[in-house]
């Protein structure tokens, strides 16, 4: 069996970059579309965008602190392992 290496690719803008210009995108679409449903598609497009941007920036802040009983018991990747460890076969 052969391992398949993927593809990279190197951005030349910020993934939040990336998200404004599509969300910025699709309305625009929207606003040389009639209403109707592909006008409503294409704003959707844009809101989850919109979305996409913010959930990002939530998780890149650094307030954003894992559950304390993660953090008492040495981090995910410990309680998984343990998890794992202690499970039947």
């Amino acid at each position: 069996m052969t391992i398949k290496k993927r593809l990279r690719v190197k951005h030349e803008k910020t993934f939040e970059e990336r998200l404004a210009a599509e969300a910025r995108h699709f309305r625009e679409l929207a606003k040389q579309t009639p209403p109707g449903k592909q006008r409503e598609l294409y704003l959707r497009r844009a809101r989850q965008a919109d979305t996409a941007s913010h959930i990002n920036e939530w998780l890149k802040s650094p307030g954003l602190q894992p559950p304390k009983h993660i953090r008492e018991e040495g981090g995910l990747g410990t309680l998984l392992t343990r998890a794992a460890q202690q499970r039947p076969v």
